[in-house]
């Protein structure tokens, strides 16, 4: 008997006839033996709406901090959504039970909104599974040490679901959504893409970074510090599809790097339109300058991607960098109000009309002249490049937003990833 996980996203519990379906498809596994813990997020939509409800009673004002607040009231999404399932199981005869974080104890800092998880007590849980209870769980969501409920941030219920899986040393964590796998690229841009049938935890890593919205960040990152093997698969295809040939489906990401994964140079592209770009011109180039802009944008909790300083003249050079688009205007005012004015810069200038389009693969590593062909194709479709950062397994290029489907189709093609797998 496999320990399983299955994580719902918020498409798949949409309605209360997609949560019938959840219940039968969770059931079907419980009734082949495994114990079943599941992890739903918040109906589609819901999150917005109770987050848009806080913002008409309080428009957001520089200073302001509801966050403890919106906390509160952005975890009774998924509190609702893992009542509901429970009930639909029960309905299907099944026992059934639904916890929110707190009754679990997901611990988490305290960092409201973008709270991290530090560790899960899974003595509870077992119990009930020991028992044969199917257990639901709460995505998105834990308490921190004063008993405060905190949330993980968007995307948080893949983090939950990674990290109860690996608390409990599950035999696989199953992440169901409204694709069937991961792609090439996104099909709405490239319909020539492919799905992938595995990939490996640094690439998945890299594309969740570089814009890929399968999967969320941090549930990558734990699925690789504590080896949980993850699959993503589509909770569209029919409930009662044979359970073995559910299992095998979707891509499988894994810690293997076979010879066919080795095969492919390029095994996806990613792109990112939520970022915006920042410049502060002629600043010092002495040391410490970095660490003097940089430094103010991290104690604001602003994530920072990437960065480049231009050439030196006259003792000042420019710094520029890369911000979510969301936390654009904040850095902005941050940067003119506490680092201007000690710092001796001429100027801070900013871009929304970027984005960041990378290509990804583990092939990288022992292929020469990748950069290069992926500059020359861009050059060859009339794209300027603004910005370029790498690792072993990517390169990223930040470029004006309104090329960024054209790069990805030209990329795409150029690197043969509409060609069947060999």
């Amino acid at each position: 008997m496999a320990l399983i996980v299955h994580k719902y996203g918020g498409t798949s519990m949409g309605s209360t006839e997609r949560i019938r379906n959840v219940a039968k498809r969770v059931a079907k596994w419980a009734r082949a033996g495994h114990q079943m813990v599941v992890v739903p997020s918040a109906m589609s939509g819901e999150t917005n709406r109770l987050l848009g409800l806080a913002k008409e009673l309080a428009p957001p004002k520089p200073g302001d901090d509801h966050n403890r607040e919106l906390d509160m009231l952005a975890s009774t999404g998924e509190q609702a959504s893992s009542a509901l399932l429970a009930i639909a199981l029960q309905a299907e005869g099944m026992q059934a039970v639904s916890y929110a974080g707190w009754q679990v104890q997901v611990k988490t800092d305290s960092a409201f909104t973008k709270a991290r998880i530090e560790s899960i007590d899974d003595e509870r849980v077992r119990a009930d599974l020991d028992a044969g209870k199917v257990v639901v769980v709460t995505g998105f969501q834990g308490v921190d040490e004063a008993g405060n409920i905190t949330t993980l941030g968007r995307g948080g219920s893949d983090t939950s679901a990674v990290a109860i899986a690996a608390a409990m040393k599950a035999h696989e964590c199953l992440i169901y959504t409204d694709v069937d796998g991961v792609y090439t690229t996104d099909p709405r841009v490239e319909p020539d893409a492919r799905r992938l049938t595995t990939v490996s935890f640094e690439e998945m890593l890299e594309m969740a970074s570089l814009g890929s919205k399968v999967l969320q960040i941090r549930s990558v990152e734990f699925a690789g510090k504590y080896q949980v093997p993850l699959r993503v698969l589509s909770s569209f295809t029919p409930w009662d599809i044979d359970i073995k040939e559910e299992a095998r489906s979707g891509t499988l990401i894994t810690f293997e790097e076979d010879e066919n994964m080795e095969q492919a140079v390029v095994s996806g592209i990613a792109f990112n339109r939520d970022e915006a770009k920042i410049s502060v011109l002629g600043v010092p180039d002495k040391p410490g300058i970095a660490y003097h802009i940089l430094g103010a944008i991290a104690d604001a909790n602003i994530e920072v991607d990437v960065i480049i300083q231009n050439l030196s003249k006259d003792g000042r050079t420019d710094f520029s960098f890369t911000v979510h688009r969301n936390d654009y205007a904040k850095a902005v005012d941050l940067l003119r109000a506490k680092v201007l004015p000690t710092l001796g810069a001429a100027d801070i200038v900013g871009d929304t009309k970027i984005c960041k389009v990378s290509i990804v693969g583990i092939g990288m590593r022992s292929h020469v002249g990748v950069a290069s062909k992926m500059f020359r194709v861009l050059s060859e479709e009339g794209i300027n490049i603004q910005m370029i950062s790498t690792s072993e397994i990517k390169t990223s290029v930040v470029i004006d937003e309104k090329y960024m489907e054209l790069a990805v189709r030209a990329l795409h093609k150029a690197f043969d990833l509409d060609q069947p797998a060999a």
